[in-house]
């Protein structure tokens, strides 16, 4: 269980009252999400630039975006 942050200690630190933000303040991150791409020409772009091969890429995000799987 993540103990609450005291009043005073957000105050001092001019952090909102409403929220915990003990990850942050404790080196706690978020694990990093897949990168997505607008467009199609921009992810085969990162590819080459990175030098991934044999990838395809995944439309996602209500197929807006892409993303790149490798095989």
């Amino acid at each position: 269980m993540v103990r609450k942050i005291h009043t005073r200690f957000k105050r001092y630190h001019k952090i909102s009252t409403h929220t915990n933000p003990y990850n942050s303040l404790h080196g706690q991150k978020k694990p990093n999400r897949p990168r997505t791409f607008k467009t199609e020409e921009a992810a085969r772009k990162y590819a080459k630039t990175e030098g991934i091969e044999g990838f395809t890429l995944k439309k996602v995000k209500k197929g807006k975006k892409f993303q790149i799987v490798q095989k």
